[in-house]
């Protein structure tokens, strides 16, 4: 994984860096960066417009609605979070399946010495907004979706009760994330060592 970056665009995606000459680009890379960082109730609508530097009219043609944008971002977040800098990176510094599982601690623990380090987007705005809300719903369904993607890989360990492996496993990924937080930046190694132990309980 790239080094950290302590400039502002470290946050922001390559393909959402690269479309800034278009408006709806330059909105969601807005966006992005500022939910990313602040959360979602503190960015109103008129800083986004001042900061994107494009007209309301054409903010509202691209988002009728902050709601709106939101679920836009939230589903850029997933792809660039969860499935390119998680996901994949774990893949690609694993050489077994059981090591590709262990090496998505080690690329959190990178991911806590970030300057730019935000915590879980997906369990703030869930924590903002509630879970009856439509965000709340939305960040509901993609914590599922990386369940969904660690059940695959404890799929292909061999390991048993996958479901509630994948469910315990993301126990250990949102409480390392929470203590890192609170500023423990060695949680991932803490959570990858109980890690360890989970796959070894989910052997038979």
């Amino acid at each position: 994984m790239s080094a950290p970056d302590s400039t502002g665009d470290a946050l922001l995606p390559h393909e959402v860096r690269t479309g800034h000459s278009e408006p709806v680009d330059r909105i969601l890379s807005t966006a992005y960066e500022l939910f990313s960082r602040r959360g979602v109730r503190d960015v109103g609508i008129n800083e986004l417009i001042d900061r994107s530097g494009v007209a309301k009219s054409t903010f509202y043609r691209h988002f009728p609605s902050k709601d709106a944008l939101v679920l836009a971002f939230l589903a850029l977040r997933d792809q660039v979070w969860t499935v390119d800098l998680i996901i994949s990176e774990a893949r690609r510094r694993g050489n077994t399946p059981v090591e590709r599982l262990l090496a998505v601690f080690d690329v959190f623990g990178d991911w806590f010495q970030r300057d730019d380090f935000e915590a879980c987007t997906f369990i703030n705005v869930l924590l903002e907004m509630g879970p009856e809300h439509p965000l709340g719903e939305a960040s509901i369904g993609y914590l599922a979706r990386i369940r969904g993607h660690i059940q695959a890989l404890a799929e292909e360990a061999g390991l048993q009760r996958t479901d509630d492996f994948a469910r315990s496993w993301h126990i250990l990924m949102k409480g390392s994330i929470i203590s890192a937080t609170e500023g423990d930046f060695l949680a991932s190694k803490r959570a990858q060592q109980m890690a360890g132990w989970l796959i070894d309980h989910h052997r038979n």
